[in-house]
C-alpha cells in the first residue's frame, strides 16, 4: 500500500547547530519544491518539536539531522525516537543522518540505531532528493 502525501503539506525538520548549514540545507529542501520546514539547534530541542507537531495533528515526515550537536547529538535523537512506543509516528518518523564526518562505525552506528540514511558533506541539491526519494521509496510513500 502507498501512501500518497500533497508536497505542500509534507513536513520537513532540519537540525543543526550551525545555523548556516540549517539555511543551506533548508534552501536545497525548497529547491526540491518542498515548503514546509522547520528549524531546530539541537537533538533535544528537536525532539520537542516534533512531539508538538505530533500533538498538534501535523506531524513532521522527514527529519534530517547532523550527528555532532551539543546537548543532544543526532545519535541521541535517533535513539530516543526508536524509543517510542510501538506504533508512535515519532518512532517511524524517517531520519537522515548528515553530517562531515564518514567514519566508518558512525554509519554503522546509525544503521544499528534505525537510521533511513547517511549523508556525508559537503553535498548538493540531486545527492539529498535523491537520499530522500529513496527512504520513501522504501517506506513505500509518494510526495506530489
Amino acid at each position: 500500500m502507498v501512501t500518497t502525501i500533497k508536497r505542500d503539506d509534507f513536513c520537513f525538520l532540519v537540525v543543526d547547530d550551525f545555523s548556516t548549514m540549517r539555511r543551506i540545507i533548508s534552501g536545497l529542501l525548497r529547491e526540491l519544491g518542498f515548503r514546509k520546514i522547520m528549524e531546530a539547534e539541537d537533538g533535544q530541542v528537536a525532539l520537542r518539536t516534533l512531539e508538538l507537531a505530533a500533538e498538534s495533528g501535523e506531524p513532521v515526515h522527514f527529519v534530517l539531522s547532523d550527528i555532532n550537536m551539543p546537548v543532544m547529538n543526532g545519535f541521541q535523537l535517533l535513539e530516543a525516537l526508536r524509543q517510542k512506543p510501538e506504533g508512535s509516528v515519532l518512532r517511524q518518523v524517517p531520519v537522515l543522518l548528515v553530517t562531515a564526518e564518514g567514519r566508518k562505525e558512525d554509519i554503522i552506528r546509525a544503521a544499528q540505531l534505525g537510521a533511513s540514511g547517511y549523508v556525508v558533506k559537503p553535498f548538493n541539491k540531486d545527492t539529498i532528493g535523491d537520499k530522500i526519494h529513496l527512504v520513501l521509496k522504501n517506506r513505500h510513500v509518494m510526495v506530489e
